[in-house]
């Protein structure tokens, strides 16, 4: 993309796009493909049913959407109307819609028709998204209709509002204008970035890497099938589509690489980040072929700010030895002390963003906003920078190193967490005196989230107790910043300062499978029991127990339907873990699954679809 286009929005870029090559293939999943001329005539349909419907500079609009090309439609349409639009994931409380909805001032939802009775739908103006009536409109529309809207709209416009975690209990809307996506997109280092994988839910901002990256440099979305990326899937996708770029969060890159390496070595262009990187798990991906980068970036700098090619990690490096890099194109990266003064190489300091890939700010929220978005005494005059609350130290060479937090603030699985949030959160109960929450890393690979808590009373039982929270937090948070694991103490520790002493907080024990009053029943509830054993890291487990209550989690999920996959030689997908949380239930779905191959399959060969 030529960087003249940062002076331009994002519905002039991808115009452009379209004037020079109208039938290039741009938005891929499953059997659905549409050419950039597709893409855009139905986009301009939809926009015009927006501005109709009352959208206009800036106006939010909410989007409840299941992974399709419908999406990418929304999308751009939302931006050709000149509105904003506000993704929601499809696990987040009502509750917390409802919220947003508030915060936004939003009064339009497009939903696609899995959702088209969601309660949220009562509550704002709702329009839906469906592939078949859609192209049926627009091949009745006449012409005009189907044209580019050519509006006014100003750069400095927001695109976008993503939510992330807020220490108060409030989550932040990080507002990212069109100039921020678009001078992210014209980075050099996309040039090879022709067909993209998109898998990141749309509400985080890897999705602005995996979307507006390939649309607005001539590029093909590749969307992967709906639910979590498991290796199967991952490599049926490379394999049919021919991916050339994808962007792994640290922690699922970690899983993926320890178990099939050579699937992760497959994809020309790698990209990992969002916690520490772990040495051992790129030498795995290196030693198979592969090329990675080391990538860093908060969402109020448009997803992306630093990277690093990674050539040669050594297995005995320690984690934090892996630099995350230099800045990306525009981006100026400083590191200061607490006066804001340039600190030493080798020396810890704090990371400092700035240039035209910063968020305007936080929406409808001016104290915060100018809290930590601060003016640049080392830029021009009037341009500001972002405190990203990391501590790093610039090696040498000019590449950053991560050190930690300054704050509370955490990432698990790619998913930034404020701390103070969950506290908030759980000390609305009225059982809970205290509350503290801390991310624990007990086991490599295995970061976690465990709530430390005082009661008024002493609880009936443990589990009683922990079970009634569990379901309270599920209420308001979103299931990613629900705690692993939750430990009743009669009191929190203190330093000497009166404050909590974080190192003298207990790890917690996994919680114990209940007494197996019923063990495995059948060969399928044997099979997923030793499993859940092997990948919980527990002596034994009931037909009744729940797998996220024994401490699992959506990587941990992965692990356990590509174990069953190799035992049975058959698709087990990974949502069945979830829809299906216990031993007898999965073990349930894993039979009726082996029998319907068998019918599918006879009168073939049965071998290797046997559980003994």
């Amino acid at each position: 993309m030529n960087q003249l286009h940062i002076r331009k929005n994002l519905a002039e870029v991808f115009e452009a796009r379209v004037a020079a090559a109208p039938d290039a293939e741009t938005v891929v999943c499953g059997e659905t493909r549409l050419s950039a001329t597709e893409l855009n005539t139905r986009a301009n349909t939809l926009a015009r049913r927006l501005t109709a419907a009352g959208a206009g500079p800036e106006t939010p609009v909410m989007v409840l959407m299941e992974r399709s090309t419908d999406v990418v439609v929304t999308l751009l349409a939302i931006i050709k109307a000149g509105a904003t639009y506000i993704p929601l994931h499809p696990g987040l409380p009502p509750a917390r819609m409802r919220w947003i909805a508030e915060e936004t001032h939003a009064r339009l939802l497009i939903v696609d028709p899995t959702h088209a009775d969601h309660e949220l739908t009562t509550h704002l103006h709702t329009l839906l998204m469906n592939t078949t009536t859609t192209k049926e409109q627009d091949a009745t529309e006449p012409p005009a209709q189907n044209s580019d809207l050519k509006l006014a709209i100003d750069p400095d416009r927001l695109a976008y509002v993503m939510f992330t975690s807020g220490s108060t209990g409030t989550p932040k809307g990080v507002a990212i204008t069109h100039r921020a996506i678009t001078t992210f997109a014209a980075d050099h280092r996309w040039h090879d970035h022709h067909r993209v994988l998109s898998h990141s839910p749309f509400a985080f901002d890897a999705s602005t890497y995996e979307i507006w990256v390939p649309l607005l440099n001539g590029g093909t979305i590749v969307m992967a099938p709906p639910g979590p990326l498991d290796a199967a899937t991952l490599q049926h996708t490379l394999e049919h589509e021919q991916v050339s770029a994808a962007f792994l969060t640290t922690a699922l890159f970690n899983l993926l690489a320890h178990d099939n390496p050579h699937t992760l070595a497959a994809i020309p262009h790698l990209w990992t980040g969002g916690e520490a990187a772990s040495p051992t798990a790129m030498h795995h991906v290196l030693h198979a072929g592969g090329t990675l980068t080391n990538v860093y970036g908060p969402t109020e700098t448009t997803t992306f700010a630093l990277s690093h090619p990674v050539t040669s990690p050594s297995p005995n490096t320690i984690p934090n030895a892996i630099p995350i890099g230099s800045p990306l194109d525009g981006t100026r990266a400083y590191v200061l002390d607490d006066r804001l003064r340039p600190v030493p190489a080798g020396v810890p300091g704090e990371l400092y963003l700035a240039g035209p890939q910063l968020a305007r700010g936080y929406l409808h929220r001016p104290a915060l906003t100018a809290e930590r978005f601060v003016a640049d005494p080392h830029g021009e005059p009037g341009t500001r920078m972002y405190r990203t609350g990391d501590l790093v130290r610039r090696h040498d060479d000019g590449n950053l190193e991560f050190v930690g937090r300054a704050d509370d603030q955490v990432k698990i699985r790619g998913f930034r967490i404020e701390l103070g949030e969950i506290d908030t959160t759980l000390a609305r109960h009225p059982a809970i005196a205290h509350t503290t929450t801390i991310a624990r890393e007990d086991h490599p690979g295995d970061k976690r989230l465990v709530t430390y808590l005082v009661p008024h009373h002493p609880p009936t039982t443990t589990t009683e107790l922990t079970e009634h929270l569990r379901r309270f937090a599920e209420e308001t948070l979103p299931t990613y910043m629900i705690p692993t694991a939750f430990v009743i103490l009669d009191r929190l520790p203190l330093n000497h300062n009166g404050k909590i002493d974080r190192h003298a907080l207990p790890a917690p024990t996994r919680q114990e499978p209940t007494v197996m009053t019923q063990g495995p029943r059948t060969e399928a509830e044997e099979l997923v029991a030793e499993v859940w054993a092997e990948v919980l890291g527990v002596d034994g487990v009931g037909v009744y127990d729940d797998f996220f209550a024994l401490g699992g989690n959506s990587l941990l999920a992965i692990r356990v339907a590509a174990r069953i996959r190799a035992a049975v030689n058959l698709e087990i997908p990974v949502n069945a873990v979830f829809t299906d949380p216990t031993v007898e239930k999965l073990a349930d779905t894993v039979e009726a699954l082996l029998i319907a191959d068998i019918e599918e399959q006879a009168p073939h060969s049965q071998h290797g679809r046997n559980l003994g």
